[in-house]
C-alpha cells in the first residue's frame, strides 16, 4: 500500500467517527495547551520580573535592617540602622558609591483641600532620583541646601495627584498638609509601576532631615540605596560594605549581621527559581494529563483494531504485509494526536491571551514551547499506537476472515 494511500484510509477512519475521534484528542488537546498557556504565563512573569529589575538599576545595592544572628539563634528584634551609618558609608567607601539614598518611611495622612488619602511618605536625599534609577517628570526634586535647611518641599510620586484628583502639572506650588503640617509641592515624579509588593508611584517624597526633625521624630531607617560606579566589582563593594556595617553596629566576630545586604539580581535569582518550580508543577500536571490522552487513543484504537477484524484478514488475503498493517493502524494514532496537537495549540494561545486580558498577567508564547510540545503530542501517538498497530499486524488472516 503506498504511504498516501495508507494516510487517506487512517483519515476516513477518523472522519467516520468525528466524535469519537475529538473525544479521543481531548486529552492530548487539554495537555498541549496546558504546556503552551503554563510556559507563557512563566516567560512573561520572568519578562515582567526582569524589567522590574532594569527599573531598579543593574547596579543597585540596598541594606535593610533586620534580627541578629549568634550561635544560630535570632533575635526576637529588629536592629535598627541610623542615619550614622549612611554617614559611615559615604565617609568610608566613597569609592564604591556612585549615588546613596537613605530612607525612612511611615504611613501617614496626606490632605490636599477636601481630600485626604493615607500615603506612605518617605524622606529621604535629593539623589533618590538617581539611587533609584528613575527622574522627576513635572517641577524638581528638592536640593541638599533644601535638606539642609529642613524645607517643607514634598515630591510627589506619579500616582498621588491622581488620587487627590488633581492633574499633575497642576500640583505644582500647591500645598498639601501631612501630618498637620503644610508642605509646598515642588516636583512629581516620572511613573515607575509596582516594583513586588510595593509601588512608587503612591509614595511622597520629602527632605531627609526635614522627615527627621519634623516629620518621624527619629533618625531610624527603613533603608538604605546605593548605586556602585560603572567598572567597580560588585562583590569587592559588599564587602567593603559589611565590613563598614558590622563596625557601625558594634558586631563581634562570629556573630550574624544585623542587617541586609541586597541587590536586585538577588531578587531575580529567587523570582527564577520560585517561576521554575511554579512551572515545573504546571507541566507535570500537562504530561500527565498528555500521557492520559495517549491512554486513550491506545484504548481507542484496541477498540478499532477488534471491529476493523474482518478489513484486516480481507487486507492480509489480498497481499498486504505486517509492516503495511502496522503502518496504517500507527498512522491513524499518529493523526489523531498530531490533529489534536493542532487543536491544542489554538487552544493554548486563546487561553493566554484570555489570561492576559482578563487576569492582567503578563504572557508571552514560546516558539519552542510550541515546537516541544507539538513534537511530544506526535511521541505520544507514536509511542501509544504501537502495541495496537502490533497487535492488527499480528493477526492470523484466516481467523480474521471468519471473525463476526
Amino acid at each position: 500500500m503506498l504511504i498516501g494511500e495508507t494516510f487517506n484510509v487512517a483519515f476516513r477512519s477518523i472522519r467516520a467517527n468525528k466524535l469519537r475521534a475529538l473525544l479521543t484528542m481531548l486529552g492530548v488537546i487539554i495537555g498541549v495547551g496546558a504546556v503552551i498557556t503554563v510556559v507563557a504565563m512563566g516567560t512573561g512573569a520572568q519578562r515582567n520580573v526582569e524589567n522590574q529589575i532594569n527599573a531598579l538599576g543593574a547596579n543597585l545595592i540596598t541594606i535593610e535592617p533586620s534580627r541578629s544572628r549568634f550561635g544560630g539563634v535570632e533575635s526576637s528584634s529588629t536592629v535598627p540602622m541610623t542615619i550614622d551609618d549612611a554617614v559611615a558609608l559615604r565617609r568610608d567607601a566613597a569609592e564604591y558609591i556612585d549615588a546613596m539614598a537613605p530612607e525612612m518611611e511611615r504611613r501617614q495622612q496626606v490632605e490636599y483641600g477636601n481630600q485626604n488619602i493615607n500615603a506612605n511618605v518617605k524622606g529621604t536625599t535629593p539623589e533618590y532620583p538617581e539611587a533609584r534609577n528613575t527622574r522627576v517628570e513635572y517641577g524638581r526634586m528638592f536640593t541638599t541646601g533644601d535638606d539642609d535647611s529642613r524645607q517643607r518641599y514634598a515630591v510627589l510620586g506619579a500616582n498621588v495627584p491622581d488620587n487627590l484628583g488633581q492633574n499633575p502639572a497642576a500640583m505644582i506650588g500647591q500645598t498639601v498638609t501631612i501630618r498637620q503640617i503644610p508642605f509646598e509641592v515642588i516636583g512629581v515624579m516620572a511613573s515607575r509601576g509596582s516594583i513586588g509588593w510595593s509601588n512608587p508611584d503612591d509614595e511622597i517624597y520629602i527632605p531627609l532631615t526635614t522627615a527627621r526633625f519634623r516629620v518621624m521624630g527619629n533618625d531610624r531607617l527603613g533603608q538604605i540605596s546605593l548605586t556602585l560606579p560603572e567598572g567597580v566589582n560588585r562583590n569587592t563593594a559588599l564587602i567593603q560594605f559589611e565590613r563598614i556595617m558590622r563596625r557601625e553596629h558594634r558586631i563581634r566576630p562570629g556573630e550574624g549581621n544585623n542587617f541586609n545586604l541586597r541587590s536586585p539580581t538577588d531578587y531575580l535569582a529567587t523570582a527564577e527559581e520560585t517561576s521554575k518550580t511554579f512551572s515545573a508543577l504546571l507541566l507535570s500536571i500537562a504530561a500527565v494529563s498528555l500521557v492520559v490522552g495517549g491512554i486513550g487513543i491506545m484504548n481507542i484504537m484496541l477498540v478499532s483494531v477488534t471491529e476493523r477484524t474482518k478489513e484486516i484478514g480481507i487486507r492480509k488475503a489480498l497481499g498486504a504485509t505486517r509492516i503495511v498493517i502496522m503502518s496504517q493502524f500507527l498512522i491513524e494514532a499518529l493523526m489523531l494526536c498530531l490533529v489534536g496537537g493542532v487543536i491544542g495549540i489554538g487552544f493554548g494561545v486563546v487561553a493566554s491571551n484570555l489570561v492576559s486580558k482578563n487576569l492582567g498577567w503578563s504572557t508571552e508564547i514560546s516558539p519552542t514551547a510550541v515546537a516541544v510540545a507539538f513534537g511530544f503530542s506526535a511521541l505520544v501517538g507514536l509511542f501509544f499506537g504501537l502495541w495496537p498497530a502490533r497487535r492488527a499486524a499480528s493477526l492470523d488472516p484466516i481467523q480474521s476472515l471468519r471473525y463476526e
